[in-house]
């Protein structure tokens, strides 16, 4: 009788727990919702319920009921390998998508495909598996987008978009995490006119095209609500678009040459009618919209596009978080920064959220709200709860949680990959292993 009331009570928490199918959360918003999750970490840290090892990449795990899905790379060194890649230049190697049984992380099927990469950064792919209902979708490094059953794995569709657009990897690798929107898929491809690009999400069939950039960049498209109306914003390295997203029609566009491509931020919504962005290189643009489809007004717009001599934010992998009218996010040297969102103003900075002794080029944490509090994941593999305000950064907890065994080209030991928080557990990968740690209350 008590076996079958926990195993119940089992079956009912899992039927309950929330999901965190594609980067940036079910609500594409950087939010984790679940209640129940604990307030401080326990004694000795939090509990790492299984590891399961993995490959190198940087694309963070999914969740979607019962099962966890993440990609990674298994680079070739043989002989043949070897003499093959110096014939062409290519690093040799394949790319795998693992389903993982999120209770006891188990293996349950993984599908790999030859993928020799030409990009820098080579350790593997970029873009987290994206799960809507049955079908499970990856993005690789390479421009491989495949479309596959969840339940086993096999391929329903499949689009090479180097082949299919005839176009090249740009210098870092297909990147931007592809879009569910109805019944459609929206891609950043490239090219001359299919710099953003629309599939049927069943079929795979092509439904729409649009934009021309010489490379797309790597932000993924992003929906906001304005007046009443969806806009699909692709952001790539010449210019902010508002589009269509059921036809790909431009409804705007704000030029803005971002040096060496680097637009990968998502863009936020401030209020009613102010677009934030933020890059590396560029700094931030604040643009006011208009009630019809005229062209955005710029508030404000970095100067000067510096690494070290920042203004506003210079954000590369983090999106910073929205609050009380603030947003607090790592700036281009791993100094975590408050700014007021519609003047450009700094209010403070920190280096404590990343444990930094001195700023570090491309210094990066991911935050995530929760409640009225944040979680925040460093590069160095600390999991971090705190409290974000005006008046300053105040750490709650913090545990080291993983490895950082990846190297950027510094040779700094870092990990890049978002975590994904579902099943009031954070589920974690590096360059070796993807964790799952209990954060929930004690019953």
């Amino acid at each position: 009788m008590k076996l079958t009331f926990l195993l119940l009570s089992f079956l009912l928490s899992s039927a309950l727990a929330d999901d965190w199918p594609q980067w940036f959360g079910p609500e594409h918003d950087g939010v984790w919702r679940e209640a129940g999750i604990i307030d401080k970490f326990p004694v000795g840290g939090p509990k790492v319920l299984w590891r399961t090892p993995v490959n190198r990449g940087y694309a963070g795990p999914s969740v979607a009921g019962d099962r966890v899905f993440v990609m990674d790379r298994k680079a070739l060194d043989t002989q043949e390998a070897k003499a093959k890649g110096a014939r062409t230049g290519e690093k040799q190697g394949n790319e795998r998508l693992l389903c993982l049984n999120a209770v006891t992380g188990k293996v349950i099927w993984e599908k790999a495909y030859d993928c020799p990469y030409t990009m820098s950064y080579s350790a593997g792919p970029r873009v987290t598996p994206l799960v809507d209902g049955d079908r499970v979708y990856t993005f690789g490094g390479e421009g491989n987008l495949i479309c596959r059953a969840t339940e086993d794995g096999s391929k329903k569709w499949a689009h090479d978009f180097k082949e299919l657009f005839g176009v090249k990897t740009q210098t870092w690798g297909f990147a931007a995490s592809p879009l569910v929107h109805g019944d459609l898929l929206i891609c950043l491809a490239s090219g001359d006119g299919t710099t953003a690009v629309a599939f049927n999400k069943v079929s795979g069939k092509e439904i729409w095209r649009s934009l021309s950039a010489k490379q797309p960049g790597y932000c993924p498209p992003c929906i906001v609500k304005h007046k009443g109306r969806d806009l699909l914003l692709i952001w790539h390295p010449e210019a902010i678009n508002a589009l269509d997203p059921l036809n790909g029609k431009i409804y705007w566009r704000v030029p803005w040459k971002v040096r060496y491509g680097l637009t990968i931020t998502a863009p936020q919504m401030i209020d009613d009618e102010h677009l934030f962005l933020s890059s590396f290189y560029n700094g931030s643009t604040l643009l006011k919209l208009k009630e019809d489809e005229s062209t955005p007004d710029i508030v404000y717009r970095t100067e000067r596009a510096s690494e070290r001599k920042t203004t506003h934010l210079h954000g590369i992998m983090n999106t910073p978080v929205l609050r009380d009218g603030h947003l607090f996010g790592a700036c281009s040297y791993g100094e975590f920064r408050c700014m007021e969102a519609l003047s450009g103003k700094r209010v403070w900075e920190s280096l404590k959220p990343i444990a930094l002794e001195k700023p570090v080029r491309w210094g990066t944490v991911f935050v995530t709200p929760h409640e009225d509090r944040y979680f925040l994941f460093t590069e160095k593999g600390d999991l971090v709860i705190a409290n974000l305000s005006v008046e300053g950064y105040e750490e709650i907890d913090r545990a080291h949680v993983i490895k950082p065994n990846g190297l950027d080209l510094r040779q700094r030991d870092i990990v890049w990959s978002h975590p994904a928080y579902a099943r009031k557990c954070a589920f974690i990968r590096n360059d070796s292993e993807v964790i799952c740690i209990s954060l929930a209350k004690p019953q």
